[in-house]
């Protein structure tokens, strides 16, 4: 779509108008934000566009987009989509080898689990090696509603966040701020920064990170406008 618009503006209600228009999501919904610090970030992306829309640079459109659509029209399913991470959670599959990486995966993994077991009464099981290993129900449970708690764009912030990571454990702790966004980053990228070390750096898996690092990002500025 081609900019046809010259002015942007933030209703009383937080509604996105371009001259006067209302700006709808995809589906026709009414594109209306919950906090006046998201309204503005999202006006700022209309403001930004100078020929035709690209959906690449209006990543707080999209994540409201994605709220409004589809986490709101069944909060609960989606959050347990995203709560069934905890099953799988990055920070409970060590390696088995060198002793190096074991090390450094200790290091960035079992502070964030002993706060999550701290914060939410639980306990995970840590194991070496890629084989499955189940998680106690109590945990499963004591997660799915933590992330069952959070409002509709909370989730939809929540969810590229928890798969960009691998871990809803890193995520929660982001969430409610008990590790900053690069220090959940580092945590979640331990292997491919060992591997970079070790064998160097690869030119496409380095720019597909970068590509990820961004999407991160702008799920966090998102969180942070809420």
């Amino acid at each position: 779509m081609k900019r046809f618009w010259h002015e942007v503006a933030v209703t009383p209600e937080r509604g996105i108008v371009l001259d006067g228009r209302p700006v709808r999501t995809p589906g026709r919904l009414p594109l209306v934000l919950p906090t006046d610090a998201l309204a503005q970030m999202v006006a700022d992306e209309w403001r930004a566009v100078t020929d035709s829309i690209d959906p690449r640079a209006m990543p707080m459109t999209g994540l409201a987009n994605a709220a409004i659509e589809r986490v709101a029209a069944d909060p609960a399913a989606f959050a347990e989509t995203l709560a069934r991470y905890a099953e799988n959670d990055l920070l409970c599959y060590r390696a088995e080898a060198p002793a190096e990486l074991v090390a450094r995966q200790a290091a960035a993994w079992d502070p964030p689990l002993a706060w999550a077991q701290e914060r939410y009464d639980v306990r995970f099981v840590v194991a070496a090696g890629i084989i499955h290993r189940a998680q106690p129900a109590d945990t499963l449970a004591r997660v799915g509603a933590a992330v069952a708690a959070r409002d509709v764009f909370a989730l939809a912030a929540l969810s590229p966040i928890t798969t960009l990571t691998g871990s809803i454990v890193l995520a929660l702790g982001l969430v409610e701020g008990a590790f900053t966004s690069d220090a959940t980053w580092k945590a979640a990228h331990v292997d491919e920064s060992w591997q970079a070390e070790r064998w160097g750096e690869d030119a496409a898996a380095a720019a597909l990170l970068a590509e990820r690092r961004r999407e991160f990002d702008a799920a966090v500025r998102f969180l942070t406008a809420l």
